[in-house]
């Protein structure tokens, strides 16, 4: 690994990757349901070492259109106070690599040089819009990576997501094994560009195919809550692992 002592990474999925199926796509390639296009694979097609639940500080919102699922994409802000419930899942860094250059529309096979991210936290290999590294912190001593867009929520307008989106990142984060259903619903329906839109009660109907009952109070307790700074000192939270800040 260029600039680390070890192999191996957490990537930390926020979208569509939260869904076990559909990184397995990105590992053995073939085409995810739905999409338009095959995804080439990874090298290494093996499936994950692990995978954790977890929270990152920052914030998760919805912007640009979405070719396949219509409606806003998931990007993640670092630099905006709140919590993102996340996957995180141990990989080989050419693993990672080969998954990251899936996402910036690359041919994967070549490792990511990934010493600017971690010394710094950030590093921008491009203009698209998940061509920005950056390492929430560590998990076990091993940094914990993820993919994102070079601005920030602030800086575009929101756009909501399609229900299919929705319910894939729904049971991705569900099939994390830590969040309930009132949980998700509720933390998706208050992320800018979800806010407004969706509420937590439809988006739980959604989920579990129950009819849509009320809906859950956005308490200071809540991930995207107000003035909340997420678990900075790394310490396990109520509802996921913290990822212990750069």
């Amino acid at each position: 690994m260029n600039g680390a002592a070890s192999d191996r990474v957490w990537y930390a999925a926020y979208g569509s990757n939260t869904h076990a199926d559909r990184l397995a796509h990105y590992l053995r390639g073939g085409r995810p349901p739905g999409a338009g296009r095959a995804c080439p694979g990874c090298r290494d097609p093996r499936p994950p070492m692990a995978s954790v639940p977890v929270e990152l500080e920052g914030t998760l919102y919805f912007t640009t259109e979405s070719v396949v699922w219509t409606g806003g994409r998931a990007f993640y802000d670092p630099d905006t106070p709140g919590r993102v419930l996340a996957r995180a899942y141990l990989l080989t860094t050419a693993q990672f690599s080969d998954i990251a250059a899936q996402e910036m529309y690359r041919e994967p096979g070549t490792d990511l040089e990934l010493t600017g991210v971690l010394r710094d936290g950030r590093a921008t290999l491009g203009p698209g819009r998940y061509e920005t590294l950056v390492r929430p912190g560590t998990l076990d001593g091993v940094p914990v990576l993820t993919l994102t867009a070079p601005w920030r929520a602030a800086d575009v307008t929101p756009r909501a997501p399609s229900a299919g989106y929705v319910r894939h990142v729904a049971t991705g984060l569900l099939e994390a094994g830590r969040w309930d259903p009132a949980t998700v619903a509720g933390y998706l329906a208050a992320c800018p560009g979800a806010a407004g839109h969706w509420t937590a009660r439809r988006i739980e109907a959604l989920i579990t195919g129950r009819p849509a009952g009320p809906d859950h109070p956005r308490g200071p307790d809540h991930p995207c809550g107000p003035g909340d700074p997420g678990d900075a000192d790394g310490a396990d939270g109520a509802d996921g692992r913290g990822v212990a800040g750069p």
